[in-house]
């Protein structure tokens, strides 16, 4: 017998038992306010959290703060008429020149800061990726305090999805951190109460 079938032979007599899975998965994260939970987790991650009362305040705010920029995009038909930039189009490689896109999101997760997007509100995968500032609307009583929660809600997802949490960036090289390294260079997330 050679030292590998040796050494098989010994692992294979000593395999532990299997282990029974819990029966509850979930994971209560007891925050006292979930909305100043994700708050702060996106503070902490680079992102600015701006709360409006209507759609028609975000139009304002979104006037305000973005005035004078061009190439601006959005998926929120109450801002297509603040857009410059149209999303019907068959080749996404056209969207590498938009400054800002604002873009439904479906639910925050407090835990992280991640936010989920999906196929149900973009046409293209690629916008939130390639615009050089991104913004997110999601209405403000859908945040959630954890991953577990998070998933509660994607029992019925179909197509494409993904969770964003702050602009892109690296800490890699150096141990320096850089914002917008390889995406967008700056995210905000609007929460609007109705």
């Amino acid at each position: 017998m050679s030292s590998r079938e040796k050494i098989l032979q010994q692992i294979k007599l000593n395999k532990p038992s299997g282990t029974i899975l819990p029966l509850n998965y979930t994971y209560e994260s007891n925050y006292e306010n979930t909305e100043a939970k994700f708050k702060e987790i996106l503070e902490a991650i680079y992102t600015e959290v701006i709360v409006v009362d209507s759609l028609l305040d975000l139009k304002n705010k979104v006037d305000e703060m973005y005035a004078g920029v061009v190439n601006k995009a959005t998926t929120i038909p109450e801002l297509a008429d603040w857009a410059d930039f149209s999303l019907q189009m068959s080749d996404p490689h056209e969207l590498e020149m938009i400054e800002v896109a604002i873009l439904q999101a479906e639910f925050g997760v407090a835990e992280n800061g991640a936010v989920w997007i999906s196929d149900n509100h973009l046409q293209h995968r690629v916008l939130p990726f390639i615009t050089q500032n991104l913004a997110f609307v999601i209405p403000r009583s859908a945040l959630v305090n954890n991953m577990h929660d998070a998933y509660k809600r994607l029992t019925e997802t179909t197509g494409w999805g993904c969770f964003i949490a702050g602009p892109s960036k690296t800490a890699d090289i150096e141990q320096s951190l850089v914002i917008g390294a390889h995406g967008a260079r700056s995210m905000v997330i609007f929460l609007v109460e109705n």
